[in-house]
C-alpha cells in the first residue's frame, strides 16, 4: 500500500506542476504593456508516439514600456510555416496582448514570418537581425575577403545614422558590386529591414540590432536541455521551458533594455563592439 499511496503522491504532484505550467502558458496578458517583440524558433528532441521527433518551439519575448523583459509564449510549431506563426500571435492576443500597442518585432529571416508579423501587428516595424543578415552575405565571398568585408558590412550597421549607413553602402557596392554581386545583391535586399532600430532610441540600439537577447534565451534552454538528449514530449519541454524562463525574468529584472548607466561607459562600448552570439 505504501508504494502505491507514493505512486499516487508522485502522480497528484506531477499532474498539480503541469496544471501550474499551462497555467503560465495561458496567463492573462492584458496588464502587460509591450512595444517590442523577439521572435524565433528552437527545435528539440522529443519522444512521441514511440518515436523520436524534432519538434520547433515558437518562442517570443515581449519588452515593455519600461524596458522589462518577459517571456509571452511558448507554443510546439513549424517555424518555416506562416500559418503556426500567425496562429502563435493570434493566440497572443487572444490572451490579452494588445497589438495595436507593438511598434517592433525583431527577428531573423524566417520564411514568411515578417509579412505575418506586420499583418497582425499593424503598428510595427521590422528589424531583421543583422547577425544572420551578415552571416548570409558572408556565405557568399570568398574565404580570403570574409575579414574585410566583414568589417565594412560592420560599418554600415554600425553607423550612427541612417544617412551615413546608406553612404557607407554606397560605398560597398561601388567597390565590390561587380567582383561580388551576389554578396552586394543579399545585403541591399535586407538593408533597409537590418537600419529600423535607427528610428527608436538610441540608448535601446544595443539591443534592437539583433535576435541576441531571444538567442541567449534559446542557448539557455539548450543548455538545460542537452544532458538529457531526448525529452519525454511536448508537455515535458514545456515544464523545463517554463522553469528555465522564470529564471531568466528574475535575471532581466535587474538589466532593462536601454537603461545602461551613465556612469558605465566601458561596459556600453563593450557592448557596442558585440558583433557575434557567440562574443
Amino acid at each position: 500500500m505504501g508504494c502505491l499511496d507514493g505512486y499516487g503522491e508522485v502522480s497528484k504532484a506531477s499532474k498539480e506542476l503541469t496544471q501550474s505550467v499551462e497555467a503560465w502558458r495561458e496567463r492573462d496578458l492584458s496588464g502587460e504593456s509591450i512595444k517590442y517583440i523577439f521572435v524565433d524558433g528552437v527545435v528539440f528532441s522529443m519522444r512521441i508516439d514511440g518515436s523520436i521527433q524534432k519538434v520547433p518551439v515558437l518562442v517570443a519575448i515581449g519588452v515593455t514600456e519600461q524596458g522589462h523583459r518577459t517571456v509571452l509564449g511558448l507554443q510546439a510549431g513549424d517555424k518555416e510555416s506562416a500559418t503556426n506563426w500567425r496562429q502563435f500571435f493570434k493566440d497572443l492576443k487572444r490572451r490579452g496582448l494588445d497589438g495595436s500597442r507593438v511598434t517592433l518585432g525583431i527577428m531573423d529571416g524566417l520564411s514568411g514570418l515578417e509579412s505575418v508579423f506586420r499583418e497582425e501587428f499593424l503598428n510595427a516595424k521590422i528589424q531583421r537581425c543583422q547577425i544572420h543578415v551578415a552571416r548570409n552575405v558572408l556565405a557568399k565571398v570568398p574565404r580570403k575577403l570574409k575579414k574585410t568585408i566583414a568589417d565594412e558590412v560592420r560599418s554600415i550597421f554600425y553607423a550612427s545614422s541612417r544617412a551615413k549607413a546608406l553612404e557607407f553602402f554606397e560605398q560597398f557596392r561601388s567597390r565590390w558590386g561587380k567582383e561580388l554581386p551576389s554578396a552586394v545583391k543579399c545585403l541591399q535586399t535586407s538593408l533597409q529591414a537590418c537600419l529600423t532600430y535607427l528610428s527608436f532610441p538610441e540608448e535601446e540600439w544595443i539591443c534592437l540590432r539583433t535576435s541576441n537577447v531571444i538567442e541567449r534565451l534559446n542557448k539557455e534552454f539548450k543548455r538545460r536541455t542537452n544532458p538529457m538528449e531526448i525529452l519525454a514530449g511536448e508537455r515535458s519541454c514545456y515544464t523545463l521551458l517554463a522553469f528555465v524562463c522564470l529564471k531568466m525574468e528574475v535575471h532581466w529584472r535587474s538589466k532593462p533594455i536601454g537603461k545602461v548607466a551613465e556612469n558605465l561607459p566601458f561596459f556600453k562600448r563593450l557592448a557596442e563592439t558585440n558583433f557575434t552570439h557567440n562574443n
